[in-house]
């Protein structure tokens, strides 16, 4: 395994990102937690075989067909089932999440965290802007739908151009959020990995657009400077909340899966303040780290019930009725 050097965060401050490459190991590092989706995904599909809500899976696949399957056979419904933090719209007390034990180390890994501490110094709060990504295949998502449509679950479709500054409340503007992006497999251009815009982050926040019919940064902002960004399963992508990047379209048979973290320095706000951050280093006081994984789940769960109870929060700041966007 590799860490951070001088020469990476000579990158990350010049061009807004940087790869660091074999920073995690697949076995001790990655497996437990693709073991743990496993379990999950199994779970769900015996569930909704026998109440027919799906009809195609193969139990004796490999976890990505079998992901692909659940995937296609709900339509994309399956995805909130497999997230760990709630969506931005219609939280109920029975809306699900995952909230498991892997889960949870993952967010405080260790290997993960020394990198962090690097870009963001000792103390070092778990942003709650945290989700799995599962990317279809092009061939799976219906052309006769759009990929922004409400009937489809954009996080499994091919993401558009933003900055993550631009999809947090303004409350964050002056944090300084890590994103962290973990591939689960290798990801190429051809099933579907990110791509950023260099240098992009020295500028103010661009213009995003959350209408039916436009989303994130207005293409004619984008500008043709893209670096798409192949990766290994272990490589780990650091971006600024500056950043902007997207996803390729994924091209291949199979499904593309991995995570996307944030990180902060303890204190600063995090951007959804109704959802629940945790401190997972501290030099300066270890005891306040959050090292069980059923207080962390007790607090989402209290987040969803106050939420489902109260009217749902402001999770954007754009105009959704801006002309320009239309």
């Amino acid at each position: 395994m590799t860490g951070v050097n001088k020469s990476d965060l000579d990158q990350f401050k010049d061009l807004g990102y940087v790869v660091i490459e074999g920073l995690l190991d697949s076995e001790k590092d990655l497996f437990p937690l693709a073991d743990e989706y496993s379990q999950l995904v199994d779970e769900l599909a015996q569930s909704w075989i026998r109440d027919g809500t799906i009809a195609d899976y193969d139990f004796g696949g490999s976890f990505e067909s079998r992901l692909l399957d659940l995937t296609v056979g709900t339509m994309g419904a399956s995805h909130q089932y497999l997230d760990i933090s709630l969506p931005q719209n219609k939280i109920g007390l029975d809306t699900p999440m995952h909230l498991g034990s892997e889960a949870f180390k993952f967010l405080r890994n260790q290997n993960l965290l020394d990198a962090v501490e690097i870009f963001i110094g000792p103390e070092i709060e778990s942003n709650p802007v945290q989700h799995i990504r599962t990317k279809l295949p092009e061939a799976h998502i219906p052309r006769n739908k759009s990929l922004n449509s409400n009937q489809y679950d954009i996080r499994v479709a091919p993401t558009y151009w933003h900055q993550d500054q631009g999809v947090i409340n303004e409350e964050a503007d002056g944090s300084t959020i890590l994103t962290v992006w973990v591939p689960m497999m290798d990801v190429n251009e051809d099933n579907g990995c990110l791509a950023v815009l260099p240098r992009r982050h020295l500028n103010d926040l661009a213009k995003h657009c959350f209408t039916p019919n436009s989303k994130g940064i207005p293409e004619s902002l984008v500008g043709e400077e893209k670096v798409p960004l192949p990766m290994k399963r272990g490589d780990v992508l650091f971006m600024t909340q500056l950043t902007p990047h997207s996803s390729l379209p994924n091209l291949s048979n199979g499904i593309r899966w991995s995570f996307d973290l944030r990180y902060n320095p303890t204190g600063q706000p995090t951007g959804r303040p109704f959802f629940p951050s945790f401190i997972a280093r501290s030099k300066l006081n270890p005891e306040n780290e959050l090292r069980d994984y059923r207080v962390w789940a007790d607090l989402w769960r209290d987040a969803r019930s106050k939420i489902a109870n109260d009217q749902l929060p402001k999770f954007n700041r754009w105009n959704p009725e801006d002309p320009t966007c239309a």
